[in-house]
This record gives C-alpha cells, sequence and structure tokens, in this order.
C-alpha cells in the first residue's frame, strides 16, 4: 500500500459544540421539510392534487407519492454516500442539504390539479422524489459527524443529536401549520375537521417557502464543520475505495442485511405515529372509514404533546446505549413496541385520555428506538464505507417500512371498518422481525471507528492514488 504523501496534515478536530449543533441543525431542517409534506399530504394536496370522488382513493393517492420518496432515498443514500465515503462528509452534507431546500421551495409555488392538471401532479412527484432523494443522503452524513467526533463512551449519546432534529422538526412544521390554521380559521359552521378555504387556496404554501430561511442557517453553521480526526486519516492513509457500494455489498453484505431490519420497526412505528394517526385522529366519526373526530387544531396539538417525550426519551436513550450496549437496549425497546402494537384499540377507546396516552406510549418508544440508531448504524461499517453502509441500511429500510407503512395502514384501518386494530398488529409483526435481526446482530459498544489496514478481499477496490492534504476551511 503506498505511503501517504508527504507534507500531508490531518485536520482539526471540531469542537463538541460545533459537531452537536451541525449534526441537530441539518437534520432539523431536512425533517422539517419531509414533515410539512406529510401533513400537507393528509390536509389539502388529496384535493388539490389528486382529485377524486373518493376521499379515501385521493388520500391513498397522496399516500403513494408519500411513499414514493422512499424509494428515492437509497438512491440518494449511494449517491452521497459516494461523495462522503470519497470525498468527505462536510461537502457532502452542504449539497444534500441544499437539494432539500430547494425541493421544498418548488413545491411551495407548484401550481394545483386545478391550475395545471396532469402536469402539477407530475411536478409534485419529481420533488417529493428529489425530497427523498436528499434526505438519503443526510442523515448518514449528520450521524458520521457526532459519532466520529464524539469522545470515548459517549458515540450513542452524540449520535442522539441528529436524531433528535425529528422530533425538533415536527414541532417546527406542525407548530407552524398550526399557526397559519389559526391565522386563517374555517368559517362558522364548517367542519372543525378541514382546512379553512384560504388555508387550502394558498396559506399550505407558507411552510414550504419559509424552509429557504432555515436551509440558509443551516449552510452557515455547516459551511463551519472541518473534517473528523477518523476520515482524515482514512483519506491520507489511501484507504478511500473507488466504489464503496461495491466493497458494502461484497464484503460486508450481513451488517447490510441487519442494520436494514433493525430500522424496521423504527420506520414503521414513525410513520404510523407522525402520518396515519393524523389522518385517523382527524377524520370524521361518521365517514365512510371513521375516525377520532377531532379538529386539526386540537388533534396535533395533542401530537406535539406527544413529540415532546419523542425529543426527551430519544436524549434518554442515548446514555443508556453507552451503559448497557445499543443491541441490549433495543431488545428491550422492540419487544415493548411488539405489545404496544396489541394494545392500540383498548388505550384508544379510554376516550380522549387514552388517546393521549397512546400518542406518548408510541412517541416514548419512537424516541427509545430512533436515538440509539445514530451510533448503532454507523458502527456496523469501517470508515471508508462507513457513509455507504449506514445510508444505504437506513434508507433501504424506509422502502420496508416508511414508504408502504402509511399505505398499508389506511388499507388495514378501511378494513377494520374504521378500527386500527390490524394497524397496531401490522406494527407489532415488523417489530417482531427487528427483533429476530437484533437477536442474531452483534453488540457494537465497544467497537472502534478508527479503521486498521484493509483486508486482502477488498484491497482492489482502494484508490491507491486517493491522497490529498486536507485544508482546513
Amino acid at each position: 500500500m503506498p505511503a501517504p504523501a508527504t507534507g500531508s496534515v490531518l485536520t482539526p478536530a471540531n469542537p463538541r459544540s460545533r459537531v452537536l449543533i451541525a449534526s441537530l441543525i441539518g437534520t432539523t431542517i431536512e425533517f422539517y421539510d419531509f414533515y410539512i409534506y406529510a401533513t400537507a399530504a393528509v390536509l389539502v394536496f388529496p384535493s388539490l392534487f389528486f382529485p377524486s370522488g373518493d376521499p379515501t382513493t385521493a388520500l391513498l393517492s397522496s399516500f403513494a407519492v408519500f411513499g414514493a420518496a422512499m424509494v428515492a432515498r437509497p438512491i440518494g443514500a449511494v449517491f452521497f454516500g459516494h461523495l462522503g465515503d470519497r470525498l468527505g462528509r462536510k461537502k457532502t452534507l452542504v449539497v444534500s442539504l441544499l437539494t432539500m431546500g430547494i425541493a421544498t421551495f418548488l413545491i411551495g409555488v407548484l401550481p394545483t390539479y386545478a391550475q395545471a392538471g396532469w402536469i402539477a401532479t407530475a411536478l409534485l412527484v419529481v420533488m417529493r422524489l428529489a425530497q427523498g432523494f436528499a434526505l438519503g443522503g443526510e442523515w448518514s452524513g449528520a450521524a458520521l459527524v457526532a459519532t466520529e467526533n464524539a469522545p470515548s463512551g459517549k458515540r450513542a449519546l452524540y449520535g442522539t443529536f441528529p436524531q433528535l432534529g425529528a422530533p425538533l422538526g415536527f414541532i417546527i412544521g406542525n407548530g407552524l401549520f398550526l399557526v397559519i390554521g389559526a391565522l386563517l380559521p374555517s368559517a362558522a359552521g364548517a367542519d372543525p375537521t378541514q382546512p379553512s378555504e384560504a388555508f387550502v387556496s394558498w396559506g399550505w404554501r407558507i411552510p414550504f417557502l419559509f424552509s429557504t430561511v432555515m436551509v440558509a442557517i443551516g449552510l452557515w453553521v455547516r459551511s463551519r464543520l472541518v473534517e473528523s480526526e477518523v476520515f482524515s486519516k482514512t483519506r491520507q492513509a489511501g484507504k478511500v475505495r473507488k466504489l464503496p457500494l461495491a466493497t458494502v455489498v461484497r464484503s460486508h453484505w450481513r451488517q447490510l442485511i441487519l442494520g436494514t431490519f433493525f430500522m424496521l420497526a423504527t420506520y414503521v412505528l414513525f410513520y404510523l405515529m407522525t402520518t396515519f394517526s393524523l389522518s385517523y385522529g382527524r377524520t370524521a366519526k361518521d365517514a365512510p372509514v371513521p375516525g377520532l373526530g377531532y379538529s386539526y387544531t386540537t388533534f396535533v396539538l395533542m401530537m406535539i404533546f406527544g413529540v415532546l417525550f419523542f425529543a426527551l426519551f430519544t436524549l434518554v436513550s442515548g446514555p443508556l446505549a453507552d451503559k448497557y450496549g445499543r443491541r441490549t437496549t433495543l431488545i428491550w425497546i422492540t419487544a415493548a413496541i411488539v405489545v404496544f402494537g396489541l394494545v392500540w384499540v383498548p388505550l384508544i377507546n379510554l376516550g380522549t385520555l387514552g388517546v393521549v396516552l397512546w400518542l406518548v406510549l408510541g412517541f416514548t418508544l419512537m424516541g427509545m428506538t430512533f436515538g440509539p440508531m445514530g451510533a448503532l448504524l454507523p458502527e456496523l461499517f469501517p470508515t471508508s464505507v462507513r457513509y455507504t453502509g449506514s445510508g444505504v441500511s437506513y434508507n433501504v429500510s424506509s422502502i420496508l417500512g416508511a414508504a408502504v407503512a402509511p399505505f398499508i395502514a389506511v388499507a388495514l384501518w378501511e378494513t377494520g371498518d374504521g378500527s386500527p386494530w390490524l394497524v397496531g398488529v401490522y406494527l407489532s409483526a415488523m417489530a417482531v422481525l427487528t427483533l429476530i435481526a437484533l437477536l442474531l446482530g452483534k453488540e457494537t459498544k465497544d467497537v472502534s471507528l478508527d479503521d486498521g489496514e484493509a483486508t486482502s478481499d477488498d484491497e482492489d477496490t482502494l484508490d491507491p492514488g486517493h491522497h490529498a492534504v486536507l485544508e482546513r476551511p
């Protein structure tokens, strides 16, 4: 193996505050953009982009496009993973954030079906795919920034900060929708479960346009990052891979499969609690497929209360995973998710108190299962392919879990004549698959992120000419 280039210098370590803020703010923005689409997919997109005589069909069409972005996420993971493993985490994270920001802004200025027909729907699909493509490269990069810069014994704690972007993005996005809904209330006597005419006409566009402000802040924060020492050593040692994906598939396929199923229950729970629950909660009790009948404002406030527990227990999960191990912690939490899926109907039948308890328990388990993933998935792969490996596992799981979860949930909800008991069973079944994967996996708490020499089976994938002086920004 060639020796490092003469005169190479390693980049300085990032200050801990900069690491935590940069990993948090980027995922907050990315999840904000993703959530506002999810909210609009329930509130206005069925009527604006998928007109149909059957409200359920329109909703399913809207969810189908929502899920289509999940298909684009693994493609984004491969693309941005290739850049991140070859060029570095910082540049790749800037590009992914900028891509998401542009796509989100353009959704805010799209014509509706009434204005442009099928072209409007097609443009929405393209922008949604662009969002998924960008998010495919965002999460793994943010997780690597946190874990590769974490002090000894605190990788899981640091790994919870990019995870914390999910509940914060939810609160900001849905909070903004609440403010707009309050400023544009429905007319007297109108159905409280439906948004006002002004909201449907133009109010829904505001959160998408506002994302440009958040993206500008995120780009400024990330531009001040420097590459981690772990990745700097890999570059200077000439261990950058020509084709990171090929190395992952050939030499780390088992980790790839296990990582995908580690995330399955997390994804299903995530999108049932944030997307399906919003549709179920605000559907009228006398609808063809009855729901809980809450007004949009009331139910979103209940959800935001639950998401506070999501944020709290995301942070709580980090120290637990550092102390007891990622695998042990997640086995217990996943078992609890299995039980939770089986008690949906008894909880909801308790009335408003039961619905709030259902949301709180769901979001608490969401935080506990989502938090350790920020450390677990990166720890499965060596530095030279870590961006690609963790990103592909995370985002392929989005197809198996998140892409189909809202769609399957609505179909099961309809099959159950308005009762979500089958939806809960579906969650439990997916959690069983994750539990099996965890039992087959190994603990990664004590794995070193600082790689040794390349092994003989992937020696030919090294790029021996890839030596560079890593400059300060």
